[in-house]
């Protein structure tokens, strides 16, 4: 668990507590991926899968940074790739997450992955800039 929360603590703009991460690795581990090279964690998902409005399977990437010496070598694509992977493995029928609007790269990456804008939400994250959710959809 330290090598999730200094890179994200690292690379996102929110501050999440060990309580937050404990959430998400405690309840969902099959949905927590590390890439490492040799014995360093360079980059960190952490995701959950739950029912939403009692009707479908959604998973919901919480977290994902890459160090930004490794940035550009697909570490963050292969991350998401195996994270939906484990989803689809679940049952997982749609993939949601939150990035903030200013935030090309992650945009790029994800909207590269098939994800679509699905919604803007206004001053979403403490630093007051607006976030967009995007949606994936597996059936």
């Amino acid at each position: 668990m330290p090598d999730i929360m200094r890179l994200i603590t690292k690379d996102l703009s929110e501050p999440y507590s060990i309580y937050t991460y404990r959430y998400f690795i405690h309840n969902w581990p099959q949905l927590c991926f590390l890439a490492m090279v040799g014995e360093e964690c360079v980059g960190a998902i952490v995701c959950k899968l739950d029912m939403h409005k009692k009707m479908f399977r959604r998973g919901y990437i919480a977290m994902l940074a890459v160090d930004s010496k490794y940035r550009r070598n697909g570490i963050g694509t292969n991350l998401v790739k195996k994270a939906i992977y484990a989803m689809v493995e679940g049952d997982c029928d749609e993939v949601v997450l939150e990035t903030e609007i200013t935030n090309k790269s992650a945009l790029k990456l994800y909207e590269n992955l098939g994800f679509v804008r699905d919604k803007r939400l206004f001053r979403y994250y403490l630093n007051g800039v607006d976030a967009l959710r995007l949606k994936l959809w597996l059936r």
